[in-house]
């Protein structure tokens, strides 16, 4: 078993996960970051090469934190978006790595001539 979370806090303009882990490591996860890297079946398919890049999620903020048992969580976010289940290890992993997916991230939009901000309806 990884790391073991002590405390996830909703940061209250809901736009970050804050999670504190028993090896003293902490993890501002801001609310677009979660939602891009989420580990639902719609965003990263059923294999590397099926994932799907999340581009307007500038704006987006958690609206709620569910607990699935005592592995993990499962996060509401204001787009309907609730189908990533969020183990412990991964919100460490998402933390670890932030830099390093962040950057990725913002390349891949690059590329692909996509953006942050959200399309206009």
């Amino acid at each position: 078993m990884g790391a073991w979370p002590t405390e996830l806090r909703l940061r209250k303009d809901r736009r970050a996960l804050g999670v504190t882990f028993d090896d003293g490591t902490r993890f501002e996860l801001p609310a677009e970051y979660l939602r891009v890297r989420s580990p639902s079946a719609e965003v990263q398919g059923h294999s590397p090469a099926e994932r799907r890049l999340v581009a307007g999620k500038r704006d987006v903020q958690i609206l709620e934190v569910n607990p699935i048992g005592n592995y993990a969580v499962r996060l509401v976010f204001d787009d309907l978006h609730s189908t990533g289940i969020f183990t412990w290890d991964y919100l460490s992993e998402l933390g670890r790595n932030q830099d390093r997916y962040w950057h990725d991230y913002l390349n891949e939009l690059k590329e692909k001539n996509l953006a942050r901000e959200p399309t206009a309806r």
